[in-house]
């Protein structure tokens, strides 16, 4: 499990995320418009994962916004935002603020998401929510890099990400 902080308070995570090299665990997640989408979907596509909270805190909304203004800049990729807000949350948040290059998907239904790459908040006041992750999947569902931000107030390492993608 990872040990992080929530304002420098320790909480502990649901065990550790996938290994770098490893192929990605599949998912099945809800996209705004209610349907399925599993990793699958995604074949041949370069993918950003991008795994907060809830939008509707500053930093989780400041990562949509950021990821979403450098997504327009990378070819073949996609950045899934992905946390266990409702889907009409996720929708309300990306449509007042017109993101429309990042794709919002929810781990709500069933939370499997989150145990099967091992973020899932385990202690803390925010235990079942998942925590602030960054992983990256290349086009042959590798995973080519991962972050847990050690604090989760803090905003993840985005030009670390984007450059696994160079």
């Amino acid at each position: 499990m990872a040990n992080i902080t929530l304002g420098g308070n320790p909480i502990e995570t649901t065990g550790n995320l996938p290994a770098i090299g490893s192929t990605a665990p599949d998912f099945k997640l809800t996209a705004t418009d209610l349907s399925d989408k599993s990793l699958s979907d995604y074949n041949g596509i370069r993918l950003i994962l991008n795994i907060f909270p809830s939008v509707d805190t500053g930093t989780c909304a400041q990562s949509v916004r950021t990821f979403n203004e450098k997504a327009s800049k990378l070819h073949n990729t996609k950045v899934l935002c992905i946390s266990k807000d409702l889907p009409f949350a996720l929708a309300r948040f990306c449509g007042a603020e017109g993101l429309d290059n990042v794709e919002s998907l929810s781990d709500f239904k069933t939370g499997n998401f989150g145990k099967d790459y091992g973020l899932t908040f385990k202690t803390g006041p925010l235990e079942t929510l998942l925590s602030r992750c960054i992983v990256v999947i290349d086009t042959d569902g590798k995973i080519i890099h991962t972050e847990q931000v050690a604090e989760i107030k803090d905003e993840p390492n985005y030009e670390a990400a984007l450059k696994a993608l160079k």
